[in-house]
């Protein structure tokens, strides 16, 4: 069961010796069909799979695919109640979900290997969150918004 934090725990000054998030582990998008999503995700992002769970009791379906020198991971997970609604970035969860690239000339190459794939996409344009930082953006196959993201350069 969740536990809530007391009052006044968590401010800058009660945790001094505590230690500080690195990375994040993995991202779990839930999916409507795992066997479509899993080449999608190998193929256009390079992806290789490393784990898989098919639970028959629960038909909870879950797939962990990592990057080539495992700097990051992306779970899908297929439930087996599938009375959801399309994905919408306008409703409360997530948004959309961005991947770093090493810079700007990296675009160019991101968007040749999306219209290899046939992936539509918004070509490199600057962003309009962070001035001097590009991005692509394309959909997976269940509409979940994906990024590819260079900061700006110096």
């Amino acid at each position: 069961m969740p536990r809530s934090a007391p009052t006044g725990v968590g401010k800058k000054d009660g945790h001094k010796n505590m230690s500080k998030l690195r990375s994040v582990h993995h991202l779990a998008l839930t999916v409507t069909d795992v066997d479509r999503s899993v080449p999608w995700y190998a193929r256009v992002l390079e992806l290789e799979e490393s784990a898989r769970r098919d639970d028959p009791e629960t038909g909870l379906r879950k797939v962990v695919l990592r990057s080539p020198g495992d700097e990051f991971a992306v779970m899908l997970v297929q439930h087996a109640e599938q009375a959801r609604r399309s994905f919408d970035e306008r409703r409360t969860g997530l948004d959309h979900v961005a991947f770093k690239v090493s810079s700007h000339a990296d675009l160019a190459e991101w968007e040749r290997r999306l219209t290899e794939y046939g992936v539509t996409y918004t070509p490199a344009s600057s962003s309009r969150t962070l001035p001097g930082a590009a991005v692509i953006v394309f959909r997976d196959p269940d509409g979940i918004q994906l990024e590819v993201w260079a900061d700006p350069e110096p």
